[in-house]
C-alpha cells in the first residue's frame, strides 16, 4: 500500500483551505484518508501552515511520501531539516541530544527570519489603503543609502600636473 501525504481540498468556490493528511495513494483526493496532520490556508498573507511536526515526521520515517506542495511546506517548517539530522544520529554522526539541539536552533533561526513578514505585509497593506483613500499617512520613512563621495581618478591628477 502506497501511502502519500497530500492536500485535501475544503472551503468554497474561489475560497480553498486545505486539510494535510496521511492518505492511500488510491482513494480520491478529497475522499477516504487515515489521518489528518494540519491545515494549510493559502489566502492569508503569509499563507498560514499549522502542522503536528511530530506525526508528520513519524509518517516520513513509516516511508509516507509528500506530494510536491506538501514537500515545499515540510521544507519550510524544518521536518526534513530533522530526519536530516536524526539520519545523523542513526549512522553516529552525533548524538541524540545534539541533533534535536541543532533542530531547535535551526527551527528558532526560520522563525525569527520570517516572523517579521505578516506585520511587514500588513503595513504595506495599511500603506496602500491610506494611499488610494487619499489620506498622507506614512508608515515608515525608508533608510536612506549615505551618499560616497568619489575621489577624483589618479589619471586625472596626472593630466592636471602636466
Amino acid at each position: 500500500m502506497a501511502v502519500k501525504i497530500r492536500l485535501q481540498r475544503k472551503g468554497k468556490k474561489k475560497k480553498p483551505f486545505y486539510h494535510i493528511v496521511i492518505a492511500d495513494a488510491r482513494s480520491p483526493r478529497d475522499g477516504r484518508f487515515i489521518e489528518k496532520i494540519g491545515t494549510y490556508n493559502p489566502l492569508t498573507q503569509p499563507a498560514t501552515i499549522e502542522l503536528d511536526g511530530d506525526k508528520a515526521y513519524d509518517w516520513l520515517q513509516k516511508g509516507a511520501q509528500p506530494t510536491e506542495t506538501v514537500r515545499a511546506m515540510l521544507r519550510f517548517k524544518g521536518i526534513f531539516y530533522r530526519k536530516h539530522v536524526m539520519r545523523g544520529v542513526e549512522k553516529g554522526v552525533f548524538t541524540e541530544e545534539v541533533a534535536l539541539q541543532k533542530y531547535t536552533e535551526y527551527v528558532a533561526a526560520k522563525d525569527a527570519k520570517t516572523a517579521g513578514r505578516g506585520e511587514k505585509i500588513a503595513a504595506e497593506k495599511a500603506a496602500f489603503r491610506a494611499k488610494v483613500a487619499g489620506l498622507d499617512i506614512k508608515v515608515a520613512p525608508k533608510k536612506e543609502v549615505p551618499k560616497v563621495e568619489v575621489a577624483p581618478a589618479p589619471v586625472a591628477a596626472a593630466q592636471e600636473e602636466e
